[in-house]
């Protein structure tokens, strides 16, 4: 296996609180795919959830080397849980395109998160 990039990001729970608070349904359409707003919504405590998928989000975007830019979307970088919750990290239009142009094969994930921070990690790989 080859490292083709790595990314990594923390954030607050509470700033994504308070965008939910603020935003609520603008800030989740804008930011996640429909697959993760059903499952962050059917979690006791929805933010501290969010707050790992935008970490993943982020950490993604790093890894790629782009940010969103070039083409990437919030949306293009999807988390996505196994049946036994393991998850995985899917890309879609311009970050599936952009890590195929670099040739990566695989995207690594890893998320913790606790009341207060979320972060995630992300490898991709050939």
């Amino acid at each position: 296996m080859s490292l083709i990039g790595l990314g990594i990001d923390l954030v607050e729970v509470r700033r994504i609180r308070d965008l939910l608070t603020k935003h609520g349904e603008r800030f989740k359409e804008r930011t996640f795919t429909d697959s993760e707003i059903r499952y962050c919504d059917s979690c006791a405590d929805p933010a501290m959830h969010y707050s790992a998928r935008f970490a993943a989000k982020e950490a993604g975007a790093k890894a790629l080397g782009t940010g969103f830019s070039e083409g990437v979307s919030w949306k293009d970088i999807e988390v996505v849980r196994a049946e036994n919750g393991a998850p995985s990290l899917h890309l879609h239009g311009g970050a599936k395109a952009l890590a195929e142009k670099k040739g990566a094969t695989q995207a690594l994930i890893s998320l913790t998160h606790t009341a207060e921070t979320a972060s995630a990690q992300v490898i991709l790989a050939c």
